[in-house]
């Protein structure tokens, strides 16, 4: 497996709010005192790809443009590549009524991929369930035999009883997960993402598409979806989706089965690493072109 980051850094300009606590007193209603803190270096990570989503070596400084809120950025002083990265993985099972029928061949998935293809010395992964509400059927381990029985914790039972609500809440679920399970990874880079498992429509989230992407985002966590089926534009489901893992760098898989589903389950691994992400308090927009390849995705970070 090959994985692969690179890490910029140009010099900027932040402006950070002073805390409460170490401002000069001041009535109720003044306003906010802001003190203005030159930053030398900002680290830049991201992950570049091709439309195929396979990785694009040997990058250099010249095969990049950077901008900042549409301005041209010039001034990168460092380019480094990682490889081989340690993979955190989640795996999110759709519970809901309308996916009752394919969890049999989605706990199949998760068993291939354990036995197949996580590296025990390297890799953790954990199981979630979700519908309007979701649950850690495992957490992170490095044991495919747990990773295996956390899928197949998975209710089954008919999808008319209470088990399985009528409802979804994808948008919701991915922002709990992605802000509450990439914590323990902050000080070393690690290849992200998600596998879900759904057919993509959303009629309980409170949280909208834009604020799930930019949690994800912010973790540098990728989202990748099975969907059983053939593939159709004409869906909903299938334009959130879509929506979904192109704005975090993975993708949509339709119906896998027998060697492509290895060849798909593979290209996650292989293919994807960290998107890019930028240290800024007020966020500014990230736009990564290249002048070589035909795709470069960009994200941000919190400040």
């Amino acid at each position: 497996m090959r994985w692969r980051v690179l890490s910029v850094c140009w010099l900027a300009a932040l402006c950070l709010p002073l805390p409460a606590a170490a401002q000069a007193p001041q009535g109720p209603a003044d306003a906010p005192y802001t003190l203005r803190v030159p930053v030398d270096e900002i680290a830049l990570t991201f992950h570049a790809g091709d439309v195929d989503g396979k990785p694009l070596t040997h990058l250099t400084r010249n095969d990049l443009k950077l901008q900042d809120n549409g301005k041209r950025q010039d001034r990168i002083v460092m380019l480094q590549s990682y490889e081989d990265l340690p993979i955190r993985v989640g795996f999110l099972f759709d519970i809901s009524a309308s996916m009752y029928w394919s969890l049999p061949y989605n706990r199949s998935v998760i068993r291939t991929y354990a036995a197949r293809l996580l590296r025990p010395k390297t890799d953790r992964a954990f199981v979630m369930q979700f519908d309007t509400e979701t649950l850690i059927t495992q957490p992170w381990t490095n044991d495919p035999s747990r990773i295996a029985a956390g899928a197949a914790a998975i209710p089954t039972e008919d999808p008319h009883t209470p088990t399985h609500f009528p409802f979804t809440a994808i948008f919701d679920s991915l922002y709990k997960t992605c802000r509450d399970q990439w914590t323990s990874d902050t000080g070393e880079p690690t290849g992200n993402f998600i596998l879900m498992f759904t057919d993509g429509v959303d009629d309980n989230s409170h949280a909208y598409l834009r604020e799930a992407v930019d949690m994800c985002q912010r973790t540098r966590t990728a989202i990748y979806a099975i969907v059983n089926g053939h593939e159709s534009g004409f869906s909903e489901g299938r334009r959130t989706l879509t929506a979904l893992t192109e704005q975090t760098g993975g993708r949509v898989f339709f119906d896998p089965r027998g060697d492509q589903l290895l060849k798909d389950l593979a290209l996650m691994e292989v293919a994807w690493t960290p998107m890019a992400t930028m240290s800024r308090s007020h966020r500014p927009t990230a736009c990564l072109t290249t002048s070589r390849w035909p795709l470069v995705t960009g994200s941000k970070e919190p400040g």
